[in-house]
């Protein structure tokens, strides 16, 4: 069974979980930058929450199906058609062979993810089907012609329907202080809890960069290359933070003034959006 590619929009790339615990030998985790919209689509059509699914920047993914097949949409909000009937994302949807499932540009967030019952599956590579951006490695981005096979189903589907959990225009997340606060000044600090930050254009799954006052340090030098982790805020030379997405390196020589617990939200983030960082309290 498969579902072949008809337009492949912007960039959709086949992602899972990732591939943790292969930083030794230089490769990120990768995976799923919305893992809610990951287990949530999983969820609804009964598969395993780490099942490989579509992740689609913007509109424009059109998959026909070569055999029946149960999906759902979950991640950004906005148009879905099955052969150009409007349906609701966040919910099961049946296809029909010869059925062409069609996502439109998102009304609000960036990122769809696409779910199939059974799951999508291309060749792991180092256990995992996630595509790296940085490092290349993976399933490649798809393109047009493409037959995505997919596995068979797993379980029961969900009647359930997933509401969009995003909101347009700002974002709030929380964030853990460290553990290179102590290289800023205090006014630093305050400034990066209060200030509304504005979501860069060239933001990707490397890193999403933000536009804002410069942070200052309190201590001057540079720092040697140190390990970093997803939702790590690097802050650059020029005073502007950046915080690590799924494709990041596995060290980085900017120091870490806190980490972002959830980067989730970040994932649905568009350019020109304002981001609020909070102190999370656990």
């Amino acid at each position: 069974m498969s579902l072949r590619v008809l337009e492949p929009g912007p960039l959709t790339l086949v992602q899972d979980q990732g591939r943790p615990g292969w930083a030794d030998l230089g490769v990120g985790p990768s995976g799923a930058f919305d893992l809610q919209a990951l287990r949530a689509a999983n969820h609804l059509v009964g598969n395993p929450e780490d099942c490989a699914a579509l992740e689609a920047l913007g509109g424009g993914l059109a998959l026909v199906a070569t055999a029946p097949h149960v999906v759902a949409v979950a991640g950004a909000a906005g148009q879905v058609s099955v052969d150009g009937r409007p349906v609701g994302s966040g919910r099961v949807l049946s296809l029909r062979r010869g059925d062409v499932l069609r996502l439109g540009a998102p009304a609000v967030g960036m990122r769809w993810t696409v779910a199939v019952a059974g799951g999508f599956r291309p060749e792991p590579v180092l256990g995992s089907r996630s595509f790296d951006t940085m490092a290349a490695l993976g399933p490649a981005p798809l393109s047009r012609g493409d037959e995505l096979v997919v596995g068979r189903p797993h379980g029961p589907v969900s009647l359930e329907t997933v509401p969009a959990y995003i909101a347009a225009g700002e974002v709030g997340v929380g964030v853990v202080l460290g553990p290179r606060d102590d290289w800023f000044t205090a006014q630093a600090i305050s400034t990066l809890l209060s200030c509304p930050w504005r979501v860069d254009p060239v933001s990707d799954r490397i890193g999403v960069r933000l536009e804002g006052p410069s942070l200052d340090r309190a201590r001057t030098g540079e720092l040697e290359s140190e390990p970093v982790v997803r939702g790590s805020i690097q802050v650059t030379s020029s005073g502007r933070p950046v915080v690590l997405g799924p494709d990041h390196p596995v060290t980085g020589g900017y120091p870490v003034i806190g980490v972002v617990v959830d980067t989730d939200a970040l994932a649905q983030a568009r350019p020109g959006d304002v981001v609020r960082f909070r102190r999370h309290r656990a």
